[in-house]
């Protein structure tokens, strides 16, 4: 039989033990109360990681089970202020969403174990019993553990469980200053429109898999205070890197970017997004990866009105393109001029079943963007997805989050627009050009072009910014 079974004969021992289950999951800190308190356990929760420290100082459980993604502050920044108030803590991990690294660095921050979801009930109760025994062989070696002791009892400590000390607290200010100050654009143009700051009100989890890498995944987004700008972090790390052209490590397939060992990949859905309702201020937690969702970037919409938008006292300037700028190579060409608002006029020309698609879209609002652009999914051909696969690539290509063609029709899907290919590209084409973590005021018209060519044109126009504010100095 299983050790489900073996596990119910030492109830004895479990009774009256303490466990506390953070997660913001109410299905699984039900079910899970359910079978712990079966087996003796006494069963505290927690919804969120400011909630878990609060019930952690008042139950002092034996044994915590701490889901890695949630809203706020994160499992990873919850391990790190339990493991400061409380080294001898027993911590299990859990989640549905996490890679090796993210355990490896959850064990190193001193967890005990780590369990991916879905939870076998066997595996987590051995899992526990475990921890037991450990912390009975930590009390018995030391006695004077710092978790029980009357003469320093943990309530006495839990007034700095919310300002921690050193990194502690999440990235340090450091860290958010020195990328602030590289995403932040200093022109003081006085042509210049100029509108407020933009966070979240509040913070959001969402979970999905990686287009490119096939992983899951999980984003997480939390409110930065103004001049912050948008950054990406690692939900197990403190470094970020800024959503800045400065930053951009490849455009092939998709726009990733990398500083130090910081590194997301396949941005520019989510960065389209926070574009067309103008965030400037925002910390994205992931691992390594943008979840794909659908291929589209409608649930990207969702979170953020879920979230709600909340506008800050600093201003932004939009960077105004005063004449035209174009890059070309071949039949491809990318050109942006001088205009009252951001648009973009897209020529794409594929072979059959796709053929000629033109389309123009003015940036006015985030409710347009919603309705004609968001909904545009990633598409991709039979010939290339057989060929990625073999790159290791597009492992996270199923057909629900993609359009796959073949040479005589769309293989997959039925299309949410007869022209769903070129909004696509337009799509790309807004996220990639929120790389100066600025609104621009200009008329894109784009031929065949692609995130390499975004790109460049991204460096064009900094470095013509750069030029711009030296002269001015001068």
């Amino acid at each position: 039989m299983s050790g489900f079974r073996d596990l119910t004969t030492e109830r004895g021992d479990f009774m009256e033990k303490k466990i506390l289950i953070v997660d913001d999951e109410d299905r699984v800190v039900k079910s899970v109360a359910g079978v712990l308190e079966d087996e003796g356990f006494r069963v505290s929760t927690a919804k969120s990681g400011e909630e878990a420290l609060v019930v952690f100082g008042q139950e002092e459980p034996d044994v915590t089970l701490l889901d890695i993604w949630m809203p706020g502050m994160d499992g990873i920044e919850v391990l790190k202020r339990l493991k400061w108030v409380a080294p001898d803590c027993q911590v299990i991990m859990i989640s549905g969403h996490a890679t090796i690294s993210t355990a490896m660095a959850a064990v190193k921050l001193g967890a005990f174990d780590f369990i991916e979801k879905p939870l076998s009930l066997d595996v987590l109760l051995m899992t526990i019993r475990r921890a037991i025994d450990h912390q009975k062989e930590l009390l018995t070696v030391q006695r004077s553990a710092e978790i029980v002791t009357e003469e320093n009892p943990l309530s006495e400590r839990m007034i700095s469980l919310k300002e921690p000390s050193g990194d502690l607290a999440g990235p340090p200010l450091s860290s958010i200053r020195e990328a602030a100050s590289l995403t932040k654009e200093t022109s003081k143009k006085k042509e210049a429109a100029l509108s407020l700051q933009r966070t979240l009100k509040k913070s959001m989890v969402l979970y999905g898999t990686g287009l490119h890498s096939g992983m899951k995944t999980g984003l997480l987004l939390q409110p930065l205070p103004p001049n912050s700008g948008i950054l990406f972090g690692n939900v197990s790390s403190d470094e970020v890197v800024p959503a800045h052209v400065d930053y951009v490590q490849t455009t092939e397939l998709a726009t990733s970017l990398k500083k130090g060992m910081a590194v997301a990949k396949t941005i520019e859905h989510l960065m389209a997004v926070f574009h067309a309702y103008r965030i400037t201020n925002l910390m994205v937690k992931m691992i390594e990866e943008i979840p794909i969702m659908d291929g589209s970037a409608l649930e990207f919409c969702k979170m953020i009105e879920e979230a709600g938008v909340e506008e800050q006292e600093e201003r932004v300037d939009e960077l105004i393109i005063d004449r035209r700028f174009e890059i070309s190579h071949g039949n491809k060409s990318l050109v942006i001029e001088p205009a009252e608002v951001f648009s973009v006029h897209y020529f794409l020309d594929y072979p059959f079943p796709v053929g000629q698609q033109t389309f123009e879209f003015v940036l006015e609002n985030e409710e347009g963007f919603k309705k004609e652009i968001a909904p545009a999914r990633t598409f991709g051909f039979l010939k290339d997805f057989e060929k990625l696969e073999r790159m290791g690539l597009g492992e996270g290509g199923r057909l629900h989050n993609f359009i796959l063609v073949d040479d005589e029709k769309i293989v997959n899907t039925e299309l949410r627009f007869p022209d769903e290919f070129v909004r696509h590209k337009i799509l790309d084409l807004i996220g990639d050009f929120y790389l100066l973590n600025r609104p621009i005021r200009g008329k894109v018209t784009a031929r065949l072009t692609g995130h390499t060519d975004n790109f460049a044109m991204m460096k064009r126009l900094l470095e013509e910014t750069r030029g711009k504010n030296r002269d001015r100095r001068l």
